[in-house]
């Protein structure tokens, strides 16, 4: 049946150019974006997991710079502890050095003081971002290293535990060892006064050695310089497990001065005042006495203030002292290394897993533009097919005119 108010071919034709006008403006989409799916309207399931997995290389991306900063956290610290490895072998070549009898110890002693000295260089010097693993201000620290997500959805987090390694000599702690004596400072660690020689008198001074309320440590020294020259004498752990220890170390600083020679001192011990150490100037010289306490500290290498070869027996003790030492800072290094060389196999599983999760993501919501680019030429081909379709069908009324003609 002909009808000029219902043109059946021409809604067909209109609903066809409709589709492929939707198909059209889809594929146009997806060339001109790379995306197939590129809203939640495109494909609701695709474009939740697609952003639920870029979340996560966010997070992985954070996760690789934390790595990276432990990494190099921890590349410091090893660099330091095979430094400091290095360090003490040269010392432990002094110590040899210092066993023959017929040497400089002094000036052996000398250069141990330096490379010691070095080592405290080292240590402060280890840190990265202000965080230093070999100073013993950490005991640990945590490098995020991971996100993990469950089949439930929760996320949580892993991290890699570094362990700090003391190799610091050690803190200054006072002690108050010259708390009893003449000038004495104002935390009594250090004292001193004059032995002039006035007409008529004989100068004295007094100074006392006790080791108070914090007792003294294996390591720790007192040093006394009298008229320029100098006498020490360091605690040994012998010396911490005597019933006085301050007798010892004032019997050993006597024994020390009585060494220089000076002219017209004379330093009495009377045992029964603890520690006390009665200085005369019999001389003509004036004298200056000075007394200063040093503490070995609590660090992982604090019995290297007690390495002293000056004496026969104190390179004795020193070389087996050094052993100890060496195999501290040797663990330290083998622990940041194998720590370190972890860090640096999860910073690259944690960038081939991003790459695998951007992957993923593009195989989810990537177009194919090669599929696409042959879509498009058929489309627009339909496309115009409808379009001229439409326009032979919006021309059927037309005929029906020659009916009545």
């Amino acid at each position: 049946m002909a009808s000029i108010l219902t043109n059946t071919s021409a809604m067909v034709a209109l609903q066809t150019l409709r589709g492929i006008n939707t198909n059209l403006e889809k594929t146009q989409s997806e060339i001109s974006t790379g995306k197939s799916v590129n809203n939640a309207k495109d494909n609701a399931a695709v474009f939740a997991i697609s952003k639920v997995m870029e979340s996560d290389v966010k997070g992985f991306k954070g996760i690789s710079d934390s790595l990276s900063l432990g990494e190099s956290t921890v590349g410091v610290a090893r660099q330091a502890a095979e430094t400091i490895t290095d360090l003490l072998t040269d010392i432990k070549g002094k110590i040899v050095a210092a066993q023959e009898s017929n040497v400089d110890r002094g000036k052996i002693q000398t250069d141990i003081v330096a490379l010691r000295d070095q080592i405290a260089s080292v240590v402060g010097a280890a840190q990265f971002n202000g965080l230093n693993l070999v100073d013993g201000s950490e005991t640990a620290i945590n490098v995020l290293s991971s996100l993990d997500r469950d089949s439930s959805g929760g996320v949580t987090t892993s991290s890699i535990t570094v362990a700090g390694q003391d190799l610091s000599t050690g803190n200054y702690v006072a002690k108050n060892v010259f708390g009893a004596s003449d000038g004495v400072s104002a935390n009594g660690d250090t004292a001193g006064f004059q032995l002039d020689n006035a007409l008529g008198t004989t100068p004295t001074g007094t100074i006392e050695i006790n080791d108070g309320t914090t007792p003294f440590a294996a390591g720790d020294s007192v040093t006394i310089t009298i008229g320029g020259q100098s006498a020490s004498y360091t605690v040994s752990a012998d010396d911490v497990a005597a019933t006085s220890t301050s007798d010892m170390v004032a019997v050993g600083l006597k024994n020390s001065i009585d060494a220089l020679g000076i002219s017209g001192l004379t330093v009495d011990f009377d045992s029964a005042a603890p520690g006390e150490l009665a200085f005369t100037n019999g001389g003509t010289q004036d004298l200056t006495v000075s007394a200063q306490f040093e503490n070995a500290g609590s660090g992982g290498l604090a019995a290297l203030s007690a390495v002293d070869v000056s004496t026969s027996a104190g390179a004795t003790a020193a070389l087996g002292a050094i052993e100890g030492l060496i195999q501290t800072s040797i663990d330290a290094s083998a622990a940041f290394g194998s720590v370190e060389g972890r860090i640096s196999t999860q910073s690259d599983f944690v960038n081939k897993l991003t790459d695998s999760l951007k992957a993923g993501i593009g195989t989810l919501v990537d177009a194919d533009l090669e599929a696409a680019s042959a879509r498009l030429q058929a489309l627009q081909v339909q496309q115009q097919l409808g379009t001229q379709a439409l326009s032979i069908a919006n021309q059927a009324p037309q005929n029906i005119l020659s009916l009545f003609r």
